[in-house]
């Protein structure tokens, strides 16, 4: 149990929710840091500094309200209400998946197709937070860039953070993944990371994934649904020799490159995350190609 808040100093706040943590989170101790300087608005430098100076009765209760929170589970980033990614601190809450360092793969992987100063139309199909759709605007400020969610909550979520994150070059739109995108739009690269969680995952039950929208992770019982509706329906919306990439699971790389072999996509390539792991896939539609119907 924690001390009475007259006896309590900032390091003794540490240790204290480093303990209480230990069997609820593979990262205790961080865990701990992270709250506390969120808790004090200092750094952890500062932390470490003077963490023999008694915390305030107000610190130690805010404190322990959200380690409690974190020792049900509650992600971080949802105690936080953000979460940095790429360049952007994005705001986050239960209706978007948090940001993960897995899909900064993707970004890198897409700007690599988006020449800089070049003047060029995107669209990030299930913008959650904004994630994809900022992070390339913000790095391409000659793109126009179009961000759809079907989730009207997720939608507002994403317009906040490019008003937060001063973005400009983003338009958003409400469709349930192609549509409400116009027939005759055509973009230069299409992005996504859908739903590629099977129904049933173990994984499910585990961590953060407890807290996150299910509508944003599950996609049928093999995982694979909305990729296929996100590779079939963007070859009608693909300029010549444009480019789709995909986030997918790490074991779904096989099964992606089949998607989008079958649906003529070409120069198919698979890119693994920072972990190693098998975990975007980008193909290109031909030059000579007219689309096909879906």
């Amino acid at each position: 149990m924690p001390k009475e808040p007259s006896a309590q100093s900032y390091r003794n706040l540490l240790d204290d929710a480093t303990q209480i943590l230990y069997d609820g989170s593979p990262t205790p101790r961080i865990d701990s840091e992270i709250l506390l300087q969120e808790v004090t608005n200092r750094p952890l430098s500062w932390v470490f500094a003077y963490g023999e100076t008694l915390a305030t009765a107000d610190h130690v209760r805010r404190f322990f309200d959200l380690v409690a929170q974190r020792q049900q589970g509650q992600p971080i980033a949802y105690l936080l209400g953000y979460k940095d990614f790429w360049t952007l601190r994005l705001k986050v809450n239960n209706h978007v998946l948090i940001p993960r360092s897995d899909t900064e793969t993707l970004i890198e992987t897409a700007l690599q197709k988006l020449p800089e100063g070049a003047l060029c139309h995107v669209l990030d199909l299930g913008t959650g937070s904004g994630a994809i759709a900022l992070s390339i605007a913000k790095e391409r400020p000659y793109a126009q860039v179009v961000a759809t969610d079907y989730q009207r909550n997720a939608l507002d979520v994403a317009k906040n953070n490019a008003a937060y994150n001063n973005v400009n070059n983003v338009t958003f739109q409400h469709s349930d993944w192609f549509s409400n995108v116009a027939v005759d739009d055509k973009f230069h690269l299409i992005a996504s990371n859908p739903p590629y969680v099977e129904i049933g995952d173990p994984h499910l039950a585990q961590g953060d994934l407890r807290f996150e929208p299910d509508s944003a992770l599950i996609s049928g019982g093999d995982g694979l649904e909305d990729l296929a509706k996100v590779i079939q329906g963007a070859v009608n919306h693909l300029l010549p020799s444009a480019w789709l990439i995909v986030e997918h699971g790490y074991n779904q790389a096989k099964e992606v490159d089949q998607l989008l072999g079958c649906a003529g996509y070409i120069n198919i390539e698979l890119y693994n995350d920072i972990n190693d792991l098998p975990r975007c896939t980008i193909g290109q539609y031909p030059a000579n190609s007219t689309g096909i119907e879906t």
